[in-house]
């Protein structure tokens, strides 16, 4: 099964949770083991599974990153968004998830997040949920 979710994102950087969304693909899909695949088809945002309990782990996630790769540091790229592109890179494009008795197999902890490095925008994620 294939579905495309539209997350907007309200600010320039920000990590977005949209656990909730791809859960209830899975369970739409009716896929009791299998995988759900997620793909974000943008060069300035990006995907990762990370702490969900405790929203300063995403706050925390973003000023590392821009410690790393600041948004002014004299890049070529004429567009002004070269730090977008980077961190979106670093963050990867996918993920995926087991699918165990109909639902997510992921951590006690964990979540999915749209990373958005270059907002705000409405986004695309495309999340494809194969049975075995």
């Amino acid at each position: 099964m294939f579905k495309l979710i539209e997350v907007r994102t309200p600010q320039h950087a920000c990590m977005i949770d949209i656990t909730a969304q791809v859960e209830r693909i899975v369970t739409q899909a009716g896929v009791q083991q299998g995988v759900c695949y997620i793909f974000v088809p943008h060069t300035t945002a990006g995907l990762t599974i990370n702490e969900n309990a405790d929203p300063t782990v995403r706050s925390d996630m973003l000023k590392e990153l821009d410690k790393v790769v600041p948004w002014n540091d004299d890049y070529d790229h004429g567009e002004g968004n070269s730090a977008a592109h980077i961190k979106a890179s670093v963050m990867g494009a996918s993920q995926f998830v087991f699918v165990s008795g109909g639902k997510l197999d992921l951590g006690t902890w964990q979540g999915i997040y749209l990373a958005e490095f270059d907002g705000p925008r409405t986004r695309k994620v495309w999340i494809r949920t194969i049975a075995d």
